[in-house]
């Protein structure tokens, strides 16, 4: 008997192949040689594999690996390894982390201070942070820390003179797409928003290759954990490419990954020459290009098309102008690859929208699957588009109940309807694809999930969900985190649902996603991870022990 050969039975089991309708769980399935083999009754799924080892499944749910749509592997793992600054409630709570974080890890004296997560929305008074404060903790250790969406930084003063330079740092200007924030008497204060970050970011010294192997290893244990089966890199350079090719040739890669190239450098050169690539493995494929649009709602770097509500005179920035733009995406798909383009405000998704039609107007074939990574806010005009064009909306559900306490103010009462409307773009025909842009939220499926169904955060906030007519239906929630993730990547034929002939990813759950009461949802584990029928996580108690 082969030992790739086993049945698990006494489950409930959503194949999550019938698209969005309320799915009808079945109670058995057989995997042979890394794929699904039958999926049915313990009888029909044991005629497929008659001489097979029997897990009992004790009840517990079985449904398709996670799709994470759109996230960032390798700065996952940098930001697990990193000072986590999401739970700190004010500049003096950050600094007060950061003393720990270096008690804790006790690094070289001259190694530079990272941390990730500060939100300074959730502060009060809700304002951006100064050097100031990090200068007095640390006057002398380089200190750099990205914000929770990762489109701005805080830099104490002695990162700033280690490369860019005070003096010269107060003499600049703006950069394109980018804002040096500044005191009242016009003196920066640290914070760098989206394109400004590069004047810190590129001098900072990378970490040491060995580092870098370590952090690319605690985040595939960590997606494992989650369920995490495929996940979509979103803007990944060629050094990290490799870094996943080796990892391949190791067999020490227990994911597959979609990997968006970045469309900002080298690496689009690169691809650009070659085309697309597939591993032989099926763990790595390369066919997408990610763009920018425009920035973040908190840091007021997305783009909209009026004012926002709490600046006025202030409506983010556009990264690229039209005709720019529509040549970066003519390019992309005329060497083969998906569009997949971040844009956050109102503005962006148009001028996005507005690139992919005139594209495929003047192209002799149709845009491969085109994405938009974000849809935030979108114009109710511009939202049956994502339809008619083929735009596929890959969202970020756990935004919602994140953001519900600060985004009102930067939209208004008006426009706030027209943001984070996910069940409103699907219900206009676009398709949806979920993910959690990790590490800016949790890299877990199960949260956004919750997120998607209840609109709550997960303490329960706010009562009833924030727009709860916005609220999706479970079924259609777990299809855009399976099969819908999986066509947003070509892959619908090969993953995404517990179907005959597919890949055998799949997870085993504590308790039933389609029936437990809503707040119990974050209660459930992950139990176990198979990748084509390879356990990759088990907890304890599962008979099939990793």
């Amino acid at each position: 008997m082969p030992p790739s050969e086993f049945l698990i039975t006494n489950a409930r089991v959503y194949p999550v192949n019938g698209g969005t309708d309320r799915p009808v769980p079945a109670s058995a399935l057989a995997v042979r040689g890394g794929r699904i083999a039958a999926v049915g009754s313990p009888a029909e799924a044991s005629t497929a594999v008659p001489e097979a080892r029997r897990i009992d499944a004790e009840g517990r749910t079985v449904v398709p690996g996670f799709v994470d749509a759109h996230a960032h592997l390798h700065e996952l793992g940098l930001a697990l390894r990193r000072a986590d600054l999401t739970d700190a409630s004010s500049p003096d709570a950050v600094v007060k982390q950061l003393r720990a974080f270096v008690a804790d890890h006790d690094p070289p004296s001259d190694a530079w201070l990272r941390g990730h997560g500060w939100d300074q929305t959730e502060w009060t008074p809700a304002r951006l942070p100064s050097r100031s404060a990090l200068d007095a903790a640390f006057p002398e250790r380089p200190v750099w820390l990205t914000r929770t969406d990762v489109h701005a930084g805080w830099a104490n003063t002695a990162a700033l003179e280690a490369t860019v330079g005070l003096d010269r740092l107060h003499e600049m200007s703006d950069p394109d797409g980018g804002h040096i924030h500044r005191d009242r008497t016009g003196i920066p204060t640290g914070v760098l928003i989206d394109a400004a970050m590069a004047l810190v970011e590129d001098h900072i010294p990378p970490p040491s290759a060995a580092h870098q192997d370590r952090a690319l290893s605690t985040a595939l244990r960590h997606t494992a954990r989650r369920g995490i089966t495929s996940l979509h890199d979103a803007g990944v350079g060629l050094s990290a490419l490799r870094r996943v090719r080796d990892f391949l040739e190791e067999d020490r890669f227990p994911l597959r990954l979609y990997a968006m190239i970045d469309g900002r450098g080298e690496t689009l050169e690169h691809f650009c020459d070659r085309g697309p690539l597939h591993h032989p493995s099926g763990r790595l494929g390369v066919e997408s290009v990610k763009f920018f649009a425009d920035g973040a709602l908190g840091s007021r770097g997305a783009a909209l098309l009026d004012d926002y509500a709490d600046a006025p005179g202030t409506r983010g920035f556009l990264l690229h102008d039209s005709n720019a733009f529509r040549e970066h995406v003519r390019v992309a798909h005329e060497r083969g690859f998906q569009v997949n383009t971040h844009a956050i405000g109102d503005r962006a998704n148009r001028q996005v929208l507005d690139a992919y039609e005139h594209v495929a107007r003047e192209s002799t074939r149709p845009l491969r699957r085109p994405r938009i990574e974000h849809a935030q806010i979108v114009a109710p005009d511009d939202r049956p588009r994502f339809g008619r064009l083929g735009v596929i909306a890959s969202v970020q559900p756990a935004f919602a109940p994140s953001d519900h306490g600060w985004a009102p103010a930067r939209l208004g009462p008006d426009r706030l309807t027209d943001a984070y409307a996910w069940r409103s773009l699907q219900e206009a025909g676009a398709r949806l694809a979920f993910g959690s842009d990790a590490p800016v939220e949790p890299a877990d499926p199960i949260r956004g999930f919750h997120a998607a169904v209840t609109r709550r955060d997960a303490g329960g906030a706010p009562n009833g969900g924030w727009q709860p007519d916005e609220r999706l239906p479970r079924a259609t929630a777990l299809y855009a985190h399976t099969q819908g993730a999986a066509y947003a990547a070509f892959q619908e034929d090969e993953i995404g649902s517990i179907s005959v002939g597919k890949r055998a990813d799949f997870v085993v759950l504590s308790q039933d996603l389609m029936t437990v009461p809503s707040d119990r949802l974050l209660d459930t584990e992950v139990v176990a991870t198979y990748l084509g029928g390879t356990p990759v996580h088990t907890t304890p108690d599962w008979p099939d022990a990793h």
